[in-house]
């Protein structure tokens, strides 16, 4: 397949990188920085551009791994001329609707945390595909299947619930590893002593029902222990604010 990508951001470049592994030819790299395009375009192939109206106008899909935001007012630009092609987002919360009346057009929405630096290992990442139509649903499970074991349809609706989950699951755990290391740092120990405390956490809900998996003073609500780590959070309002919420929600979910 020949494809192109519009966004050279994290998740594109990851994704872009596994599709070019698997022999399929990137033709061109769209990005609003001329050097995010070239970087890309110099491991996967193709040309890079800052131009929308230069990209190819006969590719079998067009990728758009942008900002949510700029979603709208990118895809008539990118559409024109190529009303006939397949175009995608790959946003977990944005509505197949934002495509508008493009003829055939979808979702391949990889769920999983992407660094630029960090190759990724496509094979068990969940991806969700959605589409206009058949063919174009087809298109995606073929470009999805070709880098993921796990290749799901859903819907607009399941899929934004899908994404709220996964900031739960990853965006909120990893700011509290800044948290923590925040607290470690102003206090001059290592913030490598919690990595096998993090891995025995996230190792214990392979098997474990999350719940089942809970402990800490917030289980049992200790008030005292809550209380004198809540009181050495006095000079960081904010952090002191996320450690009771989340005390409160730890422990009505742990007694539900």
């Amino acid at each position: 397949m020949n494809l192109v990508f519009v966004g050279a951001g994290r998740l594109a470049t990851q994704l872009a990188k596994a599709i070019h592994r698997k022999g399929h030819v990137v033709q061109a790299v769209y990005s609003r920085t001329m050097d995010s395009a070239q970087a890309l375009c110099s491991v996967v192939g193709g040309f890079p551009t800052d131009s929308i109206a230069a990209l190819p106008l006969s590719a079998d899909a067009y990728i758009l791994a942008v900002k949510d935001s700029v979603l709208s007012s990118l895809i008539p630009q990118l559409v024109e001329g190529r009303e006939q092609r397949s175009f995608f987002h790959t946003a977990g919360s944005v509505p197949l609707s934002v495509f508008g009346n493009v003829r055939h057009h979808g979702v391949i929405y990889p769920m999983q945390t992407f660094s630029k630096e960090r190759d990724e290992d496509f094979a068990h990442v969940p991806i969700f595909i959605e589409g206009s139509d058949g063919q174009t649903v087809h298109l995606a499970r073929m470009i999805a299947s070709e880098v993921s074991d796990r290749v799901t349809e859903l819907s607009s609706e399941q899929r934004r619930y899908m994404h709220l989950a996964a900031v739960f699951a990853c965006n909120f755990p990893n700011h509290c590893y800044a948290l923590a290391a925040g607290i470690l740092e102003q206090h001059g120990l290592p913030f490598d002593v919690m990595l096998p405390l993090i891995e025995e956490t996230a190792s214990k809900v392979q098997t474990m029902h999350p719940r089942e998996a809970q402990t800490g003073p917030a289980v049992r609500y200790d008030e005292n222990v809550i209380e004198a780590q809540k009181a050495l959070l006095a000079d960081s309002p904010m952090a002191q604010q996320v450690y009771d919420v989340m005390s409160k929600s730890i422990h009505i979910l742990a007694n539900d």
